[in-house]
């Protein structure tokens, strides 16, 4: 490849559906249907009808062998031309962030000039497949050579047929990521006050959002839902005060309320250089200026500092340190509410001397953030969070804080599952 400058990469806006708690208004729908009403709305509102994309770069966490080409197949249901490429991804809950990234490194080599970054997921239409036992007897049946043959290996077909049904439960550790963040939010000293307090704030929040038409022009009405079906507008500090611990055992401080509910959704981001905008009459929203993944040893380290996800809290420290800023050097946080505790986890490693110094190398904490640029417009426990979908509504959202104020510059995090994460620095256009 020839050396030459990186090509600004700019997002002009996005359109997500409403998310939805699983197994309830969504029930029924696919993580196509859903991706493809993502895309419609984004089409619509761009005029993009007939238009050859660079790429179309997509992913699900949950997916059924069927959605092998998911994102191609979501494409064909599109007004997109179908001679825009597309790509399947994948990276837990970072998914939605990863297809980002893609698609702003080939625009910012000048590989491509347009593409859109999507993701979906749904847990209502779940993969169950066959166990081992089962699955092993039904290939041998398909291998046999003869009637015979197939008829014997059929005989031998379990009594007890065994299934394999998805878990969020880390292989390597057996532990879901609650229950691993259970762990690490109390070596942190995180609070059940603190935990609600941010549960409050995003629910709050999410529903002033909504009602000042911030959504307007990012969310499309979807099987009858015209918001986020999680947002609980009459929720009370009183009342997240009784509910019981549901990781962390009996005296544990998570609850349903500050963890996140298994969601179904779609989301979806355009983005560009400033010459395909420009041609289009297009005005862009931000430039999206550096990402950073990060992976943690949640298996063998120490849960305190290399938790199942605490990635992020390593992936921003090498963002600031490559762009030379510091945490305060932001206009707006959009953490990702996977739990209210990991978020307070994240906010006290940054805060804290032994850890930056130990973990981070630097001879002072990264330090405190302002909690009133936290999540403004609401964060994931309110949303919901469809896997594959969250990323792109942050990434939409911080993309439109930023038009709006004019100036500045927003600060992504993104944890997922695994030890693994996405960081984003993104400015005003």
């Amino acid at each position: 490849m020839t050396s030459r400058e990186l090509t600004p990469v700019y997002i002009l806006g996005g359109n997500r559906i409403p998310f939805a708690r699983s197994n309830g208004r969504y029930l029924g729908q696919t993580n196509q249907t859903m991706l493809t009403a993502a895309l419609d709305g984004l089409v619509t509102r761009y005029g993009l009808q007939g238009e050859h994309l660079g790429e179309v770069a997509g992913g699900a966490v949950v997916k059924l062998a069927r959605d092998h080409s998911l994102t191609r197949e979501a494409l064909l249901d599109t007004e997109l031309s179908r001679a825009t490429p597309t790509v399947d991804m994948q990276q837990q809950c970072a998914t939605g962030g990863q297809t980002i990234v893609h698609i702003a490194n080939k625009i910012a080599c000048g590989q491509i000039e347009s593409g859109v970054a999507c993701g979906a997921d749904t847990t209502s239409d779940p993969p169950i497949g066959f166990g081992p036992r089962l699955r092993e007897r039904l290939v041998r049946i398909n291998a046999a050579g003869s009637t015979l043959e197939m008829a014997k290996q059929a005989a031998r077909i379990p009594l007890s047929l065994d299934f394999d049904i998805p878990s969020p439960a880390e292989r390597r550790t057996n532990l879901v990521p609650g229950a691993a963040q259970a762990i690490t939010g109390a070596a942190w000293g995180v609070t059940r006050a603190d935990q609600d307090q941010i549960a409050l704030n995003s629910h709050r929040n999410l529903a002033a959002a909504y009602d000042n038409g911030f959504f307007d022009d990012l969310v499309s009405p979807f099987a009858g839902l015209t918001e986020d079906d999680n947002l609980r507008r009459d929720i009370s500090a009183e009342r997240l005060a009784t509910l019981k611990p549901c990781f962390g055992g009996a005296d544990g401080t998570m609850t349903a309320a500050n963890s996140t509910t298994l969601t179904d959704g779609a989301s979806s981001v355009l983005l560009c250089n400033e010459s395909w905008a420009a041609a289009r009459g297009l005005t862009p929203m931000a430039r999206i200026v550096d990402a950073q993944s990060w992976g943690v040893d949640y298996v063998d380290g120490d849960p305190k500092t290399q938790g199942v996800l605490m990635a992020p809290v390593y992936a921003v420290d090498e963002l600031l340190r490559r762009n030379e800023l510091t945490l305060q050097d932001f206009d707006f946080y959009e953490i990702h509410e996977a739990f209210a505790s990991q978020v307070l986890s994240t906010l006290a490693a940054w805060n804290d001397a032994d850890f930056c110094r130990d973990h981070l190398g630097r001879d002072r904490p990264l330090g405190t953030i302002d909690r009133t640029t936290l999540n403004v417009t609401g964060g994931s426990l309110a949303t919901g969070h469809p896997f594959g979908a969250t990323g792109g509504r942050i990434t939409a959202t911080v993309a439109k804080l930023l038009a709006q104020k004019g100036s500045g510059r927003a600060l992504v995090s993104i944890c997922a599952g695994s030890g693994m994460s996405v960081a984003m620095i993104v400015e005003a256009a």
